[in-house]
């Protein structure tokens, strides 16, 4: 029986087997849309090449006595939330001068001084070029007077019905203000840098746990605010856990103990989990599922500066968790040809489609890709599916 996008993810997501591969990307990049796309929106981009449709809706709202709305902040960027501040954490900023990128220097001001993050951007993506955290003592600031924001759940509700039967509701666990990743480490690493966040493990570990133990507290107040919202999935993890940085001893000492927490809490709220681990992931293939998600991604290959064998990941961990990703898309959405697309579709589909529990996707996002090629996979996807029986 033909299913709808929707019911086809949530079958694989729960491990069961759907209609056919469900087929997705994860975040369409506006850079994409605009540069080949004519500035179409995702789900105009979705319609247009026939993948299972995702929408993503962060919204936030202020959780405790004397937060607020950050006035100051206009409309929010990609896959930002409105800021909550108060007035012991206000987040100003100043736009500095330089020819080749947008730079703009933020200030979090509390009551006992300040910190500063300088963010570097282009069309196409961000990074941090000033961490916030420079001397250990200003994770006290952090800890006395981040703000605690939760979840919108009418907003989220409205997204959803909305969205219907259309595809799967995303969201992902709150992140630092401005700029941070869903997951303790991975958060840590956008305050601290993950060169010096590394040292501190074998330096001054007591301090690392001090510091994840302040992300989490805040991440885990929004997790408790999940109850009643109809996401289909969440995002945690992110890339800075990937064995492509870090050992699997850092893994288990510094990632596992705080991010297993959140998925017990996820849980409890009602909610999916999955982790997200951009980079080499085979070596913690069982310390990430131990942790108990409902999906793993990205599974990105050799070629991308990953290690993930597909068909080796899918029998360690396949009866597990739902598999998303694997899909090599810098060579088979830009620099093959539309047959030879279709046959890496078929590679996935046959290395980590048996039994279900598997949704196609690039390993990551995307900026640059060819319309056929697109139409290449997407198109082969729909045509894998399942014997009866």
């Amino acid at each position: 029986m033909l299913m709808t996008s929707r019911e086809r993810m949530l079958t694989a997501l729960d491990g069961g087997i759907p209609d056919r591969l469900p087929v997705t990307t994860h975040h369409v990049m506006p850079y994409f849309l605009d540069k080949y796309m004519d500035g179409i929106d995702y789900q105009e981009f979705f319609d247009r090449f026939g993948i299972d449709p995702i929408i993503w809706t962060i919204p936030h709202k202020p959780g405790k006595d004397g937060e607020y709305f950050d006035p100051e902040q206009g409309e929010p960027d990609f896959l930002e939330q409105r800021r909550v501040v108060s007035d012991q954490w206000q987040i100003k900023w100043e736009e500095k001068e330089d020819k080749r990128f947008d730079v703009v220097r933020y200030e979090f001001i509390t009551p006992e001084g300040s910190l500063f993050m300088t963010i570097k951007s282009d069309s196409a993506s961000s990074m941090i070029t000033e961490y916030p955290v420079k001397e250990k003592e200003d994770i006290e600031l952090l800890a006395r007077y981040m703000t605690y924001p939760v979840c919108d759940v009418d907003k989220v509700n409205k997204v959803a019905g909305d969205f219907s039967e259309r595809g799967i509701v995303r969201g992902h666990i709150p992140t630092f203000d401005v700029f941070g990743q869903p997951g303790c480490w991975q958060d840590a690493a956008c305050l601290v840098g993950i060169e010096k966040l590394i040292m501190a493990t074998f330096e001054d570990p007591d301090w690392v746990h001090e510091l994840l133990g302040i992300l989490q507290k805040r991440k885990i107040n929004f997790i408790k605010s999940l109850k009643g919202a109809n996401y289909d999935i969440l995002e945690l993890g992110g890339g800075h856990a990937s064995t492509t940085i870090i050992s699997p001893s850092i893994f288990d000492d510094f990632v596992a103990p705080y991010d297993s927490k959140l998925i017990e809490e996820v849980h409890r709220a009602g909610q999916r989990i999955v982790y997200h681990t951009c980079g080499g992931m085979m070596p913690i293939l069982e310390n990430i599922a131990g942790m108990k998600p409902d999906a793993m991604e990205t599974f990105t290959p050799p070629n991308m500066g990953g290690d993930v064998d597909l068909a080796e990941a899918k029998e360690r961990i396949g009866d597990k968790v739902c598999m998303i990703g694997g899909f090599d898309q810098n060579k088979y959405l830009n620099n093959s040809s539309p047959a030879e697309t279709r046959e890496a579709v078929r590679d996935c589909f046959e290395q980590a489609g048996s039994g279900g529990g598997y949704i196609l996707a690039p390993s990551d996002h995307f900026f640059d890709a060819k319309v056929e090629l697109l139409e290449a996979y997407a198109g082969e996807a729909r045509k894998c599916t399942y014997e009866k029986g």
